[in-house]
C-alpha cells in the first residue's frame, strides 16, 4: 500500500518507519527541513512543504495513494487546515491526529472518520492496523496468537456463526460481537463510537450483520486468511 504521512513529528516519524518496514510505500511531509533530512533515507521519499496551503497540498504526489495521515500534532490549526485541504482533495481514506477533546470535536464536525489519539494509541499498533485491511485493533498473545477486532465483510451477511463454520474451517474463534451506537458530542453532533458489550458470547446461531465487529481469537495467518477468503 501507499502511505502518505503529513507531519513528522515522534509519532509520524515512528509510523512511518514502522509501515517502511512492514514493506509499503511511505511518503513523509513535513514543512521542518531537518525532519525531512533525518527521515529521507528510511522511506520511500520525504518532501518540505507547508500543507496549510492549497498550493503546497497540489504538488503533494496523492497518485495512487492508499491512505493520508495528517500526523501533525504541535499546531493544531495547521492540522485543521491540513485535514480540510486533503478531504478537499477526496483522497482514498483519511485520517487525522487529535491532540484534545476539543481539537477532536472539530475534526468530527469536519465529518472525518478515523482519529488518532497517540497520547492513547501507539505507532505499532496503527501500523498494524492499517496493513491489514479490515481490520480494526488487534492485541497478540503470544506465538502469533492475536484477540483481533475486525469489521464483518459483506460475504458473511445474514449467516449464523455455525453456516460459516468459522472453527472448522478456518481454526478461528468468534468472542463476541460489537455494534456502532450514534451518540451526541459536546457540539450536539452525532458520532458513531462503539459499544463493547452487545449480545455477549457469541453463540452457533448468532447472526451476522455487514459492518458490524466481530471479536476473534485465533493464529494472525488463519485470521487474515480467512478475512481475505473469497
Amino acid at each position: 500500500m501507499k502511505f502518505l504521512i503529513i507531519g513528522l513529528g515522534n509519532f509520524g516519524t515512528s509510523l512511518a518507519t514502522k509501515l517502511t518496514n512492514l514493506g509499503h510505500e511511505v511518503i513523509g511531509v513535513d514543512k521542518k527541513i531537518e525532519k525531512v533530512e533525518e527521515l529521507k533515507d528510511k522511506i520511500a521519499q520525504a518532501i518540505c512543504i507547508d500543507c496549510k496551503y492549497q498550493d503546497a497540498v497540489n504538488s503533494l504526489p496523492l497518485r495512487n495513494t492508499d491512505v493520508v495521515i495528517v500526523a501533525i500534532g504541535e499546531d493544531e490549526g495547521a492540522n485543521i487546515l491540513t485535514t480540510a485541504l486533503m478531504k478537499k482533495m477526496n483522497v482514498p481514506r483519511l485520517i487525522s491526529r487529535s491532540v484534545s477533546p476539543l481539537h477532536e470535536t472539530v475534526l468530527e464536525a469536519m465529518e472525518i472518520d478515523e482519529i488518532v489519539r497517540p497520547e492513547e494509541e501507539t505507532a505499532e499498533r496503527w501500523a498494524k492496523k492499517l496493513s491489514s485491511e479490515g481490520i480494526i485493533d488487534s492485541f497478540q498473545i503470544a506465538d502469533n496468537y492475536s484477540i483481533v477486532e475486525a469489521k464483518i465483510p459483506q460475504k458473511f451477511h445474514g449467516k449464523t456463526i455455525a453456516e460459516i463454520g468459522f472453527n472448522k474451517q478456518y481454526q478461528v474463534i468468534v468472542l463476541t460481537i460489537m455494534k456502532n451506537k450514534t451518540e451526541k458530542n459536546i457540539l450536539g453532533l452525532f458520532r458513531k463510537v462503539k459499544k463493547l458489550e452487545i449480545q455477549g458470547i457469541a453463540m452457533a446461531d448468532t447472526v451476522l450483520n455487514a459492518g458490524d465487529i466481530m471479536v476473534l481469537y485465533g493464529n494472525s495467518d488463519h485470521i487474515q486468511e480467512m478475512l481475505h477468503h473469497e
